[in-house]
């Protein structure tokens, strides 16, 4: 069973797709208007780690990433400099990749570009002017919040505050700010603009991502990720025109992370302590490994310190493992296995799985990688690693390295850990031993056990044992483990 905490309505819930195996995920991108720096790496680590996880457990994902390359800050920096928005962008598009592919991070299946999509953006406008949520004044266009009884449920917002018939215009704005926004802006001087079915203009910040989340997944969808700083006005607002436009639920679950801070303060240009993934590589040769699994090993929604303490225990951390993995390839070792490592990969797993469950606890589950590290290693000490115990323990790293993403393993131990799921049932079944429908099944058969239904109860035990799994009733209730045939 996955949980996760949604923002909508602000608690832990259960997660349940729209359909039984695919997840439509969409995750806000990158602002185009300067490099990248760890503070926004430590939320695409977190969609990467939600990605991964989904993918690890067997769901088919379909992600969708946006790249906003027009809004008020892509302009105002090409007009300082005196270049097109196209060549003021594209070389924070490359560096944004080139981030993404140094830390590991899964690409998506699709990144819309704002600047392609704009006639879409402006048939939406005209859509929602026709509804009557919309309004014109002087060729740009307000969305009419009074007019959407439903504003605020994301960031709960007190409809009290709404200042009725008040227009902002800025793409970002305070809390405070509770006014009609700009859907879309008219053309200025010095702007680009586009001619469309509503005027020459371009559009705001809040209407792009409404469009390209809803041409790649349709108007209700699984996930939408970003930072806490998108909740009000950027995430309320898109729920707002999405929902007014369709007639249909946005979003089923929202979640968030939390920021990056450095030394215990916010990362900032003014404060000049903004550090990018090129000068911790490049300046303090630190491997990009360390830096996701830093990035990766707080939870995602609480405030992450970047101190170069914390990123040397990283390095620790990544040392620890990947001396593990070198020390099981190089063991001379008897044929066997040992009952006690099979024990602890099994619980070593379960717990792994059991933390991401839990609103992907990822801290969790990277304790229970190195205890079971500890533990082995006291084993290997006193010589009682078999063969087949070392095998074992390789693929259960590399196993979990699918989500991890941050394990090297020498040239000599040949590992398939891409994230392709197997289609063999008894494999499938594994990578997806905790899902919702096995947890049905014990559940199930506890309820028959309570009604004296035992033909049933062992009906379910049986089928869970043709499966791979079997049951353990134990005085602490039912414990399972799975086997093999």
């Amino acid at each position: 069973m996955i949980k996760f905490f949604n923002t909508l309505g602000g608690k832990i819930e259960t997660f349940h797709p729209l359909q039984e195996d695919t997840v439509k995920l969409y995750t806000c991108g990158p602002t185009v208007y300067d490099y990248a720096h760890i503070g926004n790496y430590r939320a695409y680590m977190f969609e990467d780690l939600l990605k991964r996880f989904l993918l690890f457990m067997g769901f088919d994902v379909i992600h969708v990433m946006n790249i906003t390359d027009v809004d008020d800050k892509t302009i105002k920096g090409a007009i300082e400099q005196g270049v097109s928005l196209a060549e003021y962008t594209e070389k924070y598009v490359h560096a944004f990749f080139y981030g993404l592919e140094t830390l590991g991070i899964m690409k998506a299946d699709h990144y819309p570009r704002a600047t392609e999509n704009v006639q879409e953006m402006a048939a939406l406008v005209k859509g929602l002017l026709e509804k009557g949520y919309a309004y014109e004044r002087e060729g740009s266009y307000y969305f009419k919040i009074a007019k959407f009884s439903n504003y605020g449920k994301l960031s709960n917002i007190d409809q009290r505050e709404l200042k009725e018939g008040v227009r902002v215009d800025s793409d970002e704005y305070e809390k405070e700010s509770v006014q009609d926004f700009a859907l879309w802006k008219a053309q200025k001087e010095d702007e680009p603009f586009w001619e469309t079915e509503i005027g020459p203009g371009r559009p705001g910040w809040h209407i792009e991502c409404s469009v390209m989340s809803a041409k790649y997944l349709g108007d209700t969808f699984d996930i939408h990720c970003g930072g806490v700083d998108n909740i009000f006005p950027h995430h309320e607002n898109e729920i707002a025109q999405s929902e007014a436009f369709s007639g249909k639920k946005f979003v089923n679950y929202w979640l968030h992370c939390q920021h990056l801070i450095r030394d215990g303060e916010k990362m900032s240009k003014s404060r000049g302590n903004i550090i990018t993934i090129q000068e911790l590589i490049k300046n303090h040769g630190t491997d990009p490994m360390a830096i996701r699994l830093l990035l990766l090993s707080t939870h995602y929604r609480k405030m992450l310190n970047f101190t170069f303490d914390a990123l040397d225990q990283a390095k620790s951390s990544l040392e620890r493992i990947n001396e593990f993995v070198a020390k099981l390839g190089s063991l001379s070792l008897k044929e066997g296995e040992n009952p006690e490592v099979v024990t602890l990969v099994d619980e070593m797993r379960q717990k792994f799985i059991q933390g991401l469950s839990n609103d992907l606890n990822i801290s969790s589950s990277l304790t229970a990688v190195f205890e079971m590290i500890k533990k082995v290693n006291i084993l290997i000490a006193k010589e009682k690693i078999l063969k087949t115990d070392a095998e074992n323990l390789i693929k259960a790293i590399a196993s979990i390295n699918k989500i991890l993403r941050v394990v090297s393993f020498p040239p000599n131990i040949h590992v398939n850990d891409g994230m392709k799921v197997g289609k063999d049932a008894q494999v499938k079944f594994l990578e997806r031993s905790l899902s919702h429908k096995i947890d049905k099944k014990i559940k199930e058969r506890e309820q028959a056990r309570q009604q004296k239904n035992y033909a049933l109860a062992d009906k379910i035990r049986d089928d869970l044992m043709a499966q791979g799994v079997v049951l353990e009733d134990t005085k602490n209730g039912v414990r399972w483990k799975i086997i093999k045939k």
